[in-house]
């Protein structure tokens, strides 16, 4: 079979814009939505916060958390699936939702992939404990690990 010079890049481009579309497509394993590992109900409550950046500062944080109960942190249903909580940087209470990646990691955020920049992460949660951090590295290095301590009537 002959093929002239026009026709053969015709076939390369075609081939180079499939390879293009399938690689622009194919999520990353670290974007692919699944469900979160809990609902949103583990979150609702009144919670001491305070927060560390170095490991060994965790059970001093979980105290002063404990601590904060006299002026608790709020995180309440949102008007549709979510719960109303603050973002980074700002006073506003926003409703973000829990998401899961398939890695088996949770997050809270808004409407947008599994571990946006402006998500957090939770990295532990049980119905009386919970940790997070901000996926953004600037506000994670900011704010550092969050630790959440139910607050008891």
């Amino acid at each position: 079979m002959f093929l002239t010079r026009p026709a053969i890049a015709g076939i390369a481009s075609l081939f180079v814009a499939g390879c293009t579309l399938t690689s622009d497509e194919a999520p990353s394993s670290a974007t692919v939505e699944a469900p979160a590992s809990f609902t949103r109900e583990r979150l609702i409550g009144r919670w001491g916060i305070a927060s560390f950046h170095v490991d060994k500062d965790r059970p001093r944080t979980e105290r002063e958390a404990r601590a904060q109960c006299g002026q608790p942190y709020t995180i309440a249903k949102g008007p549709t699936d979510g719960v109303m909580m603050h973002v980074a940087d700002d006073p506003k209470l926003y409703e973000l939702r829990l998401k899961g990646d398939s890695a088996g990691r949770t997050y809270v955020g808004f409407e947008a992939p599994p571990g946006d920049p402006q998500d957090r992460e939770i990295l532990s949660s049980t119905n009386d404990l919970m940790t997070m951090r901000f996926v953004d590295p600037d506000a994670n290095r900011r704010y550092g690990t969050f630790v959440y301590v139910r607050c008891r009537a």
